[in-house]
């Protein structure tokens, strides 16, 4: 393959090469734009949380501590999407802060103006059912899809896959929904009206939190944010098919928004804890699905193009086949973490989990056409020798291992999920 004919296959390929992150970020104008937006949105934020942090201390306290751990496990979740080349924690923070800074100083005023013009042109009463659904996504939407589009401007060779664009708008849509969420939290201890009492701060956690939190912002920027990596990256499609794709996930992303504040089903399914988690169920699985087949597609188009690149070192010391074919999907490198730990203890599963780490380094670098890849050879010939030390040589589990472990698992977790949220609901009064 020629040079000129590379280049072609690198501009049209739907992954392209990594990039060696933040090289040259203060360098560009882009950066310094956002970081100025971001660092408005945090005065203005910081304004609010101060006139309620002099007011309420201990709710406003508690509703910081309590959104904030809520956060963690979407945080990592989010980064582990990403396993083969993970994102610079620096433009995640980066993504995260637009949504919670910028994004929602923008919306919460921009939403109840529209939902006034709503009042105004409709009716009142259209704006007491609908305003929510009409006003609320369509200021926060195009809001938080400018926070991925910053990104873009600020890292461009970043965002080189649609997975990219998943986890940058996911993380916008994780900053934009936890300082929302406090907002509200501590709207409402203003409105019960009895002072510095942290019971409705628990009460808007269960439902705006644990109830709404798997199917909300950070789900809805995720499909924004697949439509800007596609724009971004897909440059074998004309142009005005990827602007297309890109406006019909924003629009996705409206919809779903639109359907979640609707009044659709409010009243349909009756009462009690069950008719409401049915509720959530059924105005929530619709975009959680497709965004896990989003995720998925993204994903496999990402682990094959970069197993091309592994599969170059034809050195069966830092990965064999088969650990090639593991280290594709994020199941069967788990299951082979699993395997490792049933068969050769807690130090074996770590030096597997270290030698997939090492190998999808390598794979980036080679992308990137580093020639140095001396320190990820190394780290991953090291944990090589310990795994052989183990009696556990290589990194994957035998056909028919894992899989019924892991579907016994997924099964287990989502009965408590919904166990839990059952509870939540009663407790909170719907049953």
């Amino acid at each position: 393959m020629t040079a000129e004919s590379r280049l072609r296959s690198d501009r049209t390929a739907p992954v392209q090469p990594g990039a060696d992150p933040g090289a040259g970020l203060i360098r560009l104008p882009a950066f310094w734009i956002v970081l100025a937006l971001v660092a408005a949105g945090g005065v203005r934020m910081a304004l609010v949380a101060g006139r309620f942090l002099g007011t309420y201390p201990l709710a406003t306290l508690t509703a910081i501590g309590l959104f904030a751990l809520l956060a963690v496990p979407f945080w990592f979740v989010l980064r582990e999407l990403d396993f083969l080349e993970r994102e610079p924690p620096a433009l995640l923070a980066l993504a995260c802060a637009w949504g919670g800074l910028v994004a929602t100083t923008v919306s919460i005023p921009g939403s109840a103006a529209l939902d006034d013009l709503v009042a105004k042109l409709g009716s009142p009463h259209l704006a007491a059912d609908w305003g929510a659904a009409l006003a609320g996504p369509t200021v926060e939407e195009i809001a938080k899809t400018l926070g991925v589009v910053a990104i873009v401007l600020v890292a461009r060779a970043q965002v080189n896959s649609v997975l990219d664009g998943v986890v940058y708008g996911a993380m916008v849509g994780l900053g934009f929904q936890i300082i929302e969420d406090i907002v509200y939290a501590l709207g409402a201890v203003a409105l019960a009206g009895r002072g510095d009492h942290i019971e409705p701060v628990i009460t808007t956690f269960l439902l705006r939190g644990f109830l709404s939190g798997v199917w909300s912002h950070t789900l809805f920027g995720a499909l924004a944010g697949a439509g800007i990596g596609y724009l971004v990256v897909r440059a074998d499609r004309p142009w005005r098919i990827r602007l297309g794709v890109a406006m019909l996930a924003v629009f996705g992303a409206w919809a779903s928004h639109f359907l979640w504040n609707s009044p659709l089903l409010r009243d349909g399914l009756g009462n009690g804890a069950l008719a409401l988690l049915a509720v959530l169920v059924c105005k929530g699985l619709p975009p959680l699905l497709l965004v896990l087949l989003l995720v998925r597609a993204a994903h496999d188009r990402e682990a094959d193009y970069y197993a091309v690149q592994l599969a170059k070192l034809d050195d069966h010391e830092l990965i064999t086949p088969a650990e090639l074919e593991a280290l594709k999907s994020g199941s069967r490198r788990a299951t082979a973490r699993w395997h490792a730990r049933t068969r050769a203890g807690l130090r074996a599963r770590a030096a597997v989990r270290r030698l997939q780490r090492a190998q999808a380094r390598l794979a980036v670098e080679l992308s990137r056409g580093t020639t140095d890849l001396g320190p990820w050879q190394r780290e991953a010939r090291r944990q090589r020798r310990i795994l052989a030390a183990l009696g556990h040589p290589e990194a994957v589990a035998p056909d028919g291992k894992g899989p019924w472990r892991r579907t016994a698992s997924a099964v287990f977790t989502t009965a408590l999920a919904i166990a839990v949220l059952w509870a939540a609901i009663s407790t909170l009064g719907g049953g």
